[in-house]
């Protein structure tokens, strides 16, 4: 009877559909865990194919194609560690979330996922089939049961485990990121081992894939509920733990324990991990945006430096007869502090022509939003312009309070491929730019120091599409419109609830018919990464076409 077990957890970041780097990956943290002398290896939930895959695995050649490579990770790792790796099983029409493992050069098990989850950002129930509750396996004469992910989240498969005979607990987890989710995993976690008296290793995967960044901070638990080791958080990293036999069943020995930073630079640092990897996994280079001299385009081209060095950051400023000194200054002085080039295209001259095309047409009639909407339209284009000739792609610098009431002109300035901010409140983006104005860390590639003026941060905002024009022109003063849309939106709030909660109701009926009849812009955004439980795409899905409005 073995009297010591060793796992090597492996957080790591994989690339949908790249089966053979995924794998690779998985070869190189199977040699650690051999140099470490480990029983066993863990990786994260559907690590080989990457997570999540959405339809993908509706495609029979896809599920094939990951069990081939699935058997050539097995083959190759044959003299080793036992292997735990994610990935899909197709079983005639039905397809699985699975833990696979391998020992060997074999697959040994096929552990099926049996809570699917299917709300928020996930809709499992749609493409897998729940699997019935498994029972532990046993490696190097050690029963381990491994809960996949949601199975974690409710007592009965845990309970399952410990009941059929299951000695530790090592579940694989691919769980995205938002504000506050790792104090609530830890809840749920504790829970498990609380009740079933079982150590559990808990590995989460980290990268950012589309609109959803995974941010790590894989733990383990000893049964009372006792942290033994933590790892980081937004980062890969290895660690080999190591879990003695006791009077009182399996305790993990002591290992690393990183101490986690505040919700800001966890926002920040999920923004520039989900561009960074937005950019890897679609194969781009380089970022171009448009620089207005405003707040939201500074921390946009800060977000895309720490995320790509400013070697890769291509800013433009492109000025009307509309734009102010000022703004051409705070601009430039940005670029300066970050270090990336900027360059300027005027865009007077090409929108008197376009106004000047259009003059027959709209003759007698007074200029209004689609005389200053042609202006940022005009921008879009030249951005475009650029993008395409370069082969760069443009990021959009709309902030929520914008897209949540369409602030923001389709086609103009929310042109481009993705916006680091899109789940960023207004008055959050002004914080989080004094946060980055007094904060570095290793992972920002960045300088250090102060990288946006003081100036663009106390300045009103404004769009510069007229004289003297500013955003309170249009719209509630931001620390209002805010507050209205985090209880409209964020907490499904009435507009009953937001009139005792102190806002006029004039105003909340205005901001909730803008969010309503803005539901097409969004649409057709750019995504940008999720950082919070009411990000737009998967965690709101309304109807574009939609007349309802809360009569309270």
């Amino acid at each position: 009877m073995a009297d010591k077990f060793t796992l090597t957890m492996a957080q790591l970041n994989a690339t949908v559909g790249d089966f053979a780097a995924n794998a690779a990956k998985a070869k190189r943290a199977f040699d650690r865990a051999k140099a470490d002398g480990a029983d066993m290896l863990c990786l994260p939930e559907m690590f080989l194919t990457g997570y999540q895959v959405q339809d993908l695995v509706q495609k029979p050649a896809f599920n094939a194609a990951a069990m081939q490579a699935l058997q050539q990770l097995a083959a190759d790792c044959a003299d080793g560690p036992t292997i735990g790796i994610g990935c899909p099983e197709q079983a005639g029409d039905d397809v699985y979330n699975c833990y696979a493992i391998l020992a060997g050069g074999e697959i040994k098990t096929l552990i099926r996922k049996h809570h699917l989850p299917n709300y928020k950002v996930f809709d499992e129930k749609r493409v897998f089939k729940s699997g019935e509750i498994h029972g532990p396996y046993v490696v190097n004469g050690v029963r381990i049961g491994s809960p996949i992910c949601e199975d974690a989240w409710f007592p009965d498969v845990c309970e399952t485990l410990a009941e059929t005979g299951a000695e530790i607990l090592v579940s694989p987890n691919g769980s995205p990121y938002y504000r506050g989710k790792f104090d609530k995993r830890m809840t749920h976690m504790v829970a498990r081992v609380v009740e079933t008296g079982l150590p559990m290793a808990y590995l989460n995967m980290i990268g950012g894939q589309d609109d959803q960044i995974f941010d790590g901070g894989s733990f383990v638990l000893n049964g009372g509920g006792a942290l033994a080791s933590q790892m980081p958080l937004f980062e890969e990293a290895i660690e080999t733990i190591t879990f003695d036999r006791t009077d009182n069943g399996w305790q993990a020995q002591e290992g690393t324990r990183v101490t986690y930073p505040d919700e800001w630079e966890q926002d920040y640092h999920a923004m520039v991990l989900g561009l960074r990897d937005y950019m890897a996994k679609t194969g781009f280079k380089k970022v171009l945006l448009g620089m207005s001299g405003g707040i939201d385009s500074a921390i946009v081209a800060t977000i895309a430096t720490d995320a790509l060095g400013a070697e890769n950051v291509r800013l433009v400023m492109l000025p009307s007869e509309y734009t102010s000194q000022n703004s051409l200054d705070d601009a430039a002085g940005c670029a300066a502090l970050l270090g990336a080039s900027i360059q300027t295209i005027p865009i007077a001259q090409g929108r008197a022509a376009i106004t000047q095309t259009l003059a027959p047409i709209f003759e007698g009639l007074e200029p209004d939003l689609t005389e200053e909407n042609i202006q940022s339209r005009l921008r879009g284009l030249l951005l475009m312009a650029l993008s395409n000739k370069f082969g760069e792609m443009l990021l959009t610098t709309g902030n929520k309070s914008e897209v949540s009431v369409g602030y923001a002109t389709i086609y103009g300035d929310m042109a481009g491929g993705y916006n680091p901010i899109k789940d960023l409140y207004k008055i959050r983006v002004f914080e989080t730019c004094r946060w980055r104005n007094q904060n570095h860390r290793d992972w920002m590639m960045g300088p250090t120091g102060r990288v946006i003026p003081q100036n663009i941060i106390d300045k009103p905002p404004t769009a510069e599409l007229r004289d003297d024009q500013k955003d309170s022109d249009s719209l509630p003063e931001y620390e209002i419109l805010d507050g209205i849309l985090e209880m409209l939106m964020d907490q499904d709030a009435s507009v009953a609830e937001c009139v005792a909660a102190g806002y006029d109701r004039d105003t909340v009926k205005r901001v909730e018919h803008l969010l309503y009849i803005s539901e097409y812009k969004r649409f057709q955004s750019a995504p940008g990464p999720r950082l919070s439980l009411r990000a737009f795409w998967l965690d709101r899905r309304y109807p574009i076409a939609n007349r309802w409005r809360d009569p309270s």
